[in-house]
């Protein structure tokens, strides 16, 4: 591959005005995007960037703690635990399917005004959850949350993008990773502390005083107007059962393989009537306009993979250190710890060099240690003393945060501004399936091997896959890479 070695000096001493569009990774220049204003006043920047960060953290921190409460759920309803898990289903499929519709529609009526509606949804949910009678009540009601979450996660960067100033957007999706880090790694703690005290309804009624200051805040968002561009409703119902057969049926693949095949099936066919529906449009729904773009489809096809090798990681260590080392429940949750803490010191950090350094380099040099330390995990000689994780684990945070800031920022200023919201949409897409295919991965794992061998193979998987999404990476600072276009 000559592509990352081929001399960057030969451009390096043109502005960056002369620089071509597919030489601009090569020499560390910003992808080309329209948008290069200053973002909004300072004041008025500070509330607006609160707004996005406290919203993320409501949708990220609500998905942890629920986690923990499944148990408590399962006795107050009185069902059996595979039943509670639909809780937590419910949740993801609504996110996934309510992702690129957002992101469409936010386009179409304004950012801010979706955003806001998506605040406002996951909050009037979180009441419905917080009162639910029933685990089908609970279950709907939570339907209704991952809509909301959709929205938010959709269109925060795109709004982040219109706030800071251009310089500044890799420091903003650094905060961005940062929060969503924080709240993942107190998600469990903070509902173990809240379940201690009281019961879980407590877990969705705290969110109500929390989403009415995130909608207090909503209003420092810029107020953008949408292109008022219609939605195609068939077309957002094809995506709506391509999503949901995905979703369930990756989660029933191994109790009831027959109808996760018939569900798999299906949304293999109605992805390929969805895409021929949309390559015809100038706006798809499915950004396939994005991807005929080379660099954003390699910072998508990286991702993927990336969150695939990550998620068989984080699902294979809670085994490992129980059935193999022996640990309880605190002592598994405090190995795994230092993995969120360091990808919250490790994203700022990339968000400051994403704005310096080629971000092909700094993406493959983040997988790379995300691989080591999964492969260190994985291979290195415990003889029952789980300590030497702690460093390993730390390496994997280190590695996920350098990977993730930098290539986040080359897919949305891959993208033109006015298409913010379909590049927000399938970063979170690309990140959800990235999520689903690892945790199919690990399921099969666990079906076919035994519980003591499985974890330290899927180590190893997420080591390869995690490693590949650096190789993908390195093809960004290909010549060529940015103007690549290929048929959809």
């Amino acid at each position: 591959m000559i592509g990352p070695f081929a001399a960057p000096s030969a451009v390096a001493e043109k502005p960056p005005s002369a620089i071509r569009p597919d030489q601009r990774e090569a020499v560390g220049a910003p992808p080309q995007a329209d948008d290069a204003g200053s973002g909004l006043p300072g004041p008025q920047r500070n509330a607006a960037i609160a707004a996005v960060l406290a919203a993320m953290v409501l949708a990220v921190l609500d998905a942890a703690i629920a986690n923990v409460a499944l148990p408590s759920m399962a006795r107050s309803f009185q069902v059996t635990p595979s039943m509670s898990v639909w809780i937590i289903t419910a949740y993801q499929t609504a996110l996934v399917m309510g992702l690129l519709p957002c992101a469409a529609l936010g386009e179409s009526l304004g950012y801010r005004r979706v955003f806001t509606m998506g605040v406002a949804l996951f909050t009037a949910a979180s009441a419905l959850c917080a009162f639910a009678p029933s685990l089908s009540w609970l279950v709907a009601a939570r339907c209704l949350q991952g809509l909301g979450a959709a929205a938010i996660m959709a269109l925060g960067i795109a709004l982040l993008r219109r706030v800071v100033p251009r310089r500044q957007l890799g420091a903003a999706i650094g905060w961005n990773a940062l929060a969503v880090a924080l709240s993942s790694a107190a998600g469990p703690t903070l509902g173990a502390m809240i379940l201690s005290a009281t019961s879980w309804p407590w877990l969705f009624a705290l969110n109500l005083p929390l989403g009415g200051l995130v909608l207090l805040a909503c209003r420092a968002l810029p107020d953008v107007a949408g292109t008022a561009r219609p939605l195609d409703r068939f077309s957002v119902a094809l995506s709506a059962v391509v999503f949901a057969a995905l979703v369930v049926g990756a989660e029933v693949l191994v109790e009831q393989p027959l109808l996760a095949v018939a569900l798999l099936t299906s949304a293999v066919i109605s992805l390929a009537a969805l895409i021929r529906r949309e390559t015809p449009k100038a706006v798809p729904l499915i950004p396939l306009d994005l991807l005929r773009t080379g660099s954003f489809r390699i910072s998508v096809v990286a991702s993927v993979c990336c969150f695939a090798g990550v998620t068989m990681g984080l699902l294979a260590l809670p085994f490992y250190l129980q059935h193999s080392l022996g640990q309880d429940t605190l002592m598994t949750g405090l190995y795994m710890t230092p993995w969120p803490l360091t990808v919250a010191v490790a994203a700022p950090l990339a968000g400051h060099l994403a704005d310096r350094v080629p971000t092909a380099w700094l993406c493959a040099a983040g997988a790379a240690c995300l691989a080591l330390g999964l492969a260190a995990a994985s291979l290195w000689p415990l003889h029952g003393n789980a300590w030497p994780l702690l460093p390993f684990t730390m390496l994997c945070g280190l590695g996920f945060g350098l990977f993730q800031v930098p290539n986040n920022r080359n897919m949305f200023l891959s993208a033109p501004s006015e298409r913010a919201g379909a590049a927000g949409g399938l970063q979170g897409t690309a990140r959800l399936a990235g999520q689903t295919a690892g945790g199919v991965v690990m399921s099969l794992l666990f079906a076919g091997a035994s519980v003591e061998s499985a974890p330290g193979i899927g180590l190893g998987l997420g080591a390869v896959l995690t490693l590949l999404a650096g190789l993908i990476s390195l093809l960004r600072a290909a010549p060529g890479a940015a103007g690549i276009r290929s048929k959809v």
